[in-house]
C-alpha cells in the first residue's frame, strides 16, 4: 500500500502481531493468513517494492481463501466476514497490480464504488466490534481461569485491529 512510511510500518506491525496471535490460537488459519497477508501488503513501497507478479500471487492466494470462506459459510454466517476480507484483499491486489507505484489517490473523480462499499462495510464492522469490546460487569464466581488464548476479548481485539488496518489500507488505494 502506498502512503507515509511510518504509518505503513505501524500497519505491518499491527497486522503481523494480529496474525501471530491468530496462529498461536490455532483456531483460525484464515485469520492468521489475513493478518500476515495484510502485513506483507502494508510494507512501505520505499522499503520494498514487490514485482508486479507478486500482486497477482496475492490475488490468487486470497482468491483461494475467499473460495474457502464461501465453502465454510455453509456451516455458519460468521464466515461471510472472512469472505468479505478475502475479497477485499483480492480487490486491493488487483488494483495494485494494475497501477504504477505511488499512482493511487492522485487525480481521479473520487473513491471508486467498490472501494467505497468495502470502506463502509469495514468501518461498520470496526464500530460493531469496538462496541462488543466494551466491558460488561463481572459475573460472581467467574474468574480469570481461562487461558490467554481462550479469552474472547483478545480474539475480538485482534479482529478489531485487523478491521482498522483494512480500513487504513482501503483508504490508501
Amino acid at each position: 500500500m502506498h502512503g507515509p512510511a511510518s504509518s505503513g510500518w505501524l500497519l505491518v506491525a499491527l497486522c503481523a502481531v494480529s496474525g501471530a496471535y491468530c496462529l498461536v490460537r490455532m483456531r483460525s488459519g484464515g485469520e492468521a493468513l489475513m493478518g500476515f497477508g495484510m502485513a506483507a501488503m502494508a510494507v512501505p513501497a520505499a522499503a520494498f517494492s514487490p514485482p508486479s507478479w507478486a500482486w497477482l500471487a496475492y490475488a490468487f492466494v486470497f482468491g483461494a481463501a475467499a473460495v474457502h470462506a464461501l465453502w465454510a459459510a455453509r456451516a455458519g454466517a460468521h464466515h461471510l466476514h472472512h469472505l468479505a476480507g478475502a475479497a477485499a484483499m483480492v480487490y486491493m491486489s488487483v488494483v495494485m497490480a494494475g497501477s504504477p507505484a505511488h499512482a493511487h489517490g492522485q487525480g481521479g473523480s473520487g473513491v471508486p464504488l467498490l472501494t467505497g462499499a468495502l470502506l463502509l462495510y469495514f468501518a461498520g464492522y470496526v464500530l460493531l466490534t469496538g462496541v462488543r469490546l466494551v466491558p460488561v460487569p463481572a459475573v460472581a464466581g467467574g474468574g480469570a481461569s481461562a487461558a490467554w488464548g481462550d479469552r474472547p476479548e483478545l480474539a475480538r481485539a485482534c479482529r478489531l485491529s485487523m478491521g482498522i488496518a483494512m480500513v487504513a489500507m482501503l483508504l490508501t488505494l
